[in-house]
């Protein structure tokens, strides 16, 4: 089972090589395809309740947006018989479709409903390795055009809209990343560079809050709150993760969005900074209630013993608190 795991993961970051290195667009629809076809197995390998019905989803939803691919494709081929250049049409046919591969708003509907059935390993690939193509792609023919203004506003605006009533730690985080989504696409046009410090960095938290979830099997906002007034110490470090996640400063979260505001306001994009700014704060919302929430509850006290895993989560808390010290004396240098 190991083995077939390993396997499976080396071909899908393979397809994922494939799409973003190939010199053709018939090429970089069969790295998806490559890539679509080995995580519909890892998903089924967990043997969850819902794993056969969330792999069926995750099925229809990605092979929807291919074929609007190939449509894409073939529209632009009898239009001007040429498969390098996307007329308007195609090239809005071809968006869509890489949007809905991603699960950004608006469609971004099957995307909380596929996390929820999925285990905190194969959130984790949902979260950052199944977005490194889409995005990438989009980076090819991406320009900020009120199409694209239009998606960062509606990603950021529902996301903090829906997030209010979860109780599903899974739908949080995936509601938090499509609010990310816009953050990373408002970045596309300004700087490849700062795209993949952002995503980077969004990476780097999500996988530290996963890894504290999946350890003590913390699924719901409920369990959340029993492990935390049992544990101070994970209760410090995830509420500092959570800040990081929404941006506050001094923590890691904050460099990158500083950046792209910063970058923004000298292009004298001040709407479109100001309402980024302001649907960010109602996630932040959420956040601090689950932080205020946690610190208002008390349950007595456990005594938990540290496990290699535990110095391995601290390590990495570590890195978060003090990493924008870190990247601003390196920024500083130079």
């Amino acid at each position: 089972m190991k083995l077939m795991k390993i396997m499976f993961y080396m071909i899908m970051m393979l397809g994922t090589m494939i799409s973003i290195s190939a010199y053709s667009w018939i090429n970089i629809w069969i790295g998806l395809e490559i890539n679509l076809l080995t995580f519909i197995p890892l998903i089924n390998l967990d043997k969850f309740k819902q794993s056969s019905e969330t792999s069926m989803k995750y099925f229809m939803v990605q092979v929807s947006a291919s074929m609007f691919i190939l449509f894409s494709f073939l529209h632009s081929f009898f239009n001007s018989n040429n498969l390098e250049m996307f007329d308007i049409t195609s090239n809005l046919l071809f968006n869509c479709a890489i949007l809905l591969k991603m699960g950004a708003a608006p469609f971004h509907i099957w995307y909380s409903e596929v996390m929820e059935g999925l285990s905190w390993m194969n959130c984790i690939l949902m979260l950052t390795w199944q977005k490194i193509a889409p995005m990438i792609l989009m980076m090819y023919n991406f320009k900020m055009n009120l199409f694209f203004m239009m998606i960062i506003v509606i990603s950021m605006t529902i996301s903090g809209l829906k997030m209010w009533n979860q109780t599903s730690m899974k739908k949080i985080l995936a509601l938090s990343s499509i609010n990310h989504m816009g953050w990373m696409m408002g970045t596309m046009f300004l700087n490849q560079s700062l795209w993949m410090l952002y995503f980077s960095i969004y990476s780097f938290i999500s996988i530290n809050l996963i890894l504290v979830l999946k350890k003590y099997n913390i699924n719901l906002i409920f369990d959340l709150f029993k492990l935390l007034n049992n544990n101070k110490q994970i209760k410090f470090f995830f509420f500092l993760n959570i800040l990081s996640l929404g941006g506050i400063p001094p923590f890691l979260g904050f460099l990158p969005k500083w950046m792209i505001l910063k970058i923004l306001i000298e292009k004298e994009f001040y709407l479109l900074s100001f309402i980024m700014i302001f649907m960010t704060l109602l996630s932040l919302y959420i956040y601090m209630r689950l932080i205020l929430q946690s610190l208002i509850f008390k349950i007595s006290e456990k005594k938990y013993y540290m496990s290699l895993s535990s110095y391995f989560i601290y390590m990495m808390n570590y890195i978060n608190i003090f990493g924008l010290i870190i990247f601003s004396s390196f920024m500083s240098l130079y």
